[in-house]
């Protein structure tokens, strides 16, 4: 009995060698995925934390894990808005808006990886030319969605950025 309980012992550990080192491989991808368009990067990032909990070293609570994809959910959906923002603030148009949509899509599925980088500007480019507007206009709302995106690729890397500090943290914790 004695050597099964060492056993028993050793797979626990084991596996969590295994979960620790699969969660730190998700924070990589997580934080490769912010700029690469193809890989949901707070999401993975994510998984880390929840592979840790799964661990013996380290118990977050419910509500933190909670908490934390309430937060992925309202990035990965400002993530596609932001750009819109962006249109409006340079001073764009519905006619902008709805370009920054169908390019941000269609650069997504058509065109990947780098269609959601060039889709969005390109989207609100033509929108704002198809709705009468000067080039110099379409191309100032253009860049607002340039920067849109700009700035939701910031939001992920801060998230992931706060998600590998807390992977960390609760790894030096425990």
């Amino acid at each position: 009995t004695k050597s099964s309980s060492l056993l028993s012992n050793e797979s626990v550990n084991w596996m969590d060698i295994l979960l620790i080192i699969i969660g730190s491989i998700c924070l990589l991808a997580g934080l490769i995925g912010c700029i690469v368009p193809m890989l949901p990067g707070p999401p993975i990032a994510y998984m880390a934390l929840v592979l840790l909990h799964f661990t013996d070293k380290v118990q977050f609570t419910i509500t933190q894990l909670l908490l934390w994809l309430l937060l992925v959910i309202v990035i990965q959906v400002l993530d596609y808005f932001i750009p819109m923002f962006g249109v409006k603030r340079f001073g764009g148009t519905s006619w902008g808006n709805w370009g920054c949509i169908i390019g941000t899509f269609t650069g997504l599925f058509l065109f990947p990886p780098w269609g959601v980088i060039i889709g969005p500007f390109a989207g609100a480019f033509i929108g704002e030319l198809l709705g009468g507007k000067e080039t110099h206009h379409a191309l100032k709302a253009g860049f607002g969605a340039f920067v849109g995106f700009l700035m939701g690729t910031v939001l992920k890397v801060a998230v992931c950025g706060w998600f590998i500090f807390c992977f960390i943290n609760a790894l030096i914790q425990s």
